[in-house]
């Protein structure tokens, strides 16, 4: 592939890119077949805002592809069957939530995206360093899952400090809420369907922000694993709209973060 300097990427005109961000930096070159070619084999390897900026960003691939006469066969069964790469079996669910998004959004206006792209990108560098991967990315939330208990928990941990750490605009107080749950649902072709999904999108709701809330069937499996200074502390039993049964919850202690919650939101304790 022929080499693109910095001034003649700067020449090119953005439709000769698959991606821009919200920032307005401009990733893989399309302009031409070998870049198409080359920009077709890294896609994977980009971390893009949202699904929304993946799907236009493959749109655009899947075209260039089709100008240069490039034949994208295994990019198009890579990306149509996405499910391939997620894990099966008894698998950890580690949800975020933005906590405060509205107001956030109301006193952010056009600033609000970028800060969502912001946090997105810290949330998804964080599961992936810890070996999980992305299920899915809606508004403000992100789904991710792990095959091993320990290492979801290491990624909330890290989260929870690398928000803590970041400088927010205007100083606000940006925070995440946690939530995790252990189950084993089914994989279909849209993604993981089984009420340990629901169950886990419940667990991440009662959770307020800067807070790591995780179900028994978690704690089960990280209490070995535990490092220094982390520890569990039982909020005692709880139901959930929708849910059959109460479930055990238990909040994850660092002495890095806080400690003092109120007790769980949209939930009902157990009796």
């Amino acid at each position: 592939m022929a080499p693109l300097s910095a001034k003649e990427r700067a020449q090119l005109p953005d439709s000769a890119f698959g991606y821009i961000d919200s920032r307005g930096r401009r990733r893989l070159p399309i302009h031409d077949a070998a870049h198409v070619r080359n920009a077709l084999a890294r896609f994977s390897q980009v971390v893009f805002e949202d699904e929304g900026a993946r799907d236009k960003a493959r749109t655009r691939l899947l075209r260039a592809a089709m100008k240069h006469r490039v034949m994208p066969v295994g990019f198009v069964s890579a990306q149509m069957q996405p499910q391939r790469k997620l894990p099966t079996g008894h698998i950890t669910f580690l949800l975020t939530d933005l906590e405060g998004s509205t107001e956030l959004l109301g006193r952010l206006d056009d600033r609000y995206a970028p800060l969502l792209a912001d946090v997105r990108r810290l949330v998804r560098a964080e599961v992936r360093s810890a070996g999980g991967r992305e299920a899915s990315a809606r508004g403000d939330d992100v789904f991710a899952v792990f095959e091993h208990a320990a290492a979801a928990l290491q990624a909330a941990l890290a989260i929870q400090r690398a928000m803590h750490a970041g400088t927010w605009p205007d100083g606000n107080d940006v925070r995440l809420r946690i939530g995790m749950h252990r189950g084993r649902p089914a994989l279909t072709d849209t993604g993981y369907v089984g009420l340990s999904v629901h169950a886990a999108a419940r667990i991440c709701f009662a959770a307020h922000g800067r807070q790591i809330i995780m179900s028994s069937a978690v704690r089960a499996v990280v209490t070995d694993s535990l490092t220094d200074g982390v520890s569990l502390r039982s909020l005692g039993a709880w139901r959930f709209r929708g849910l059959p049964e109460p479930i055990d919850l238990f909040q994850v202690q660092a002495a890095d973060l806080p400690a003092a919650f109120p007790p769980p939101r949209s939930a009902i304790p157990a009796k």
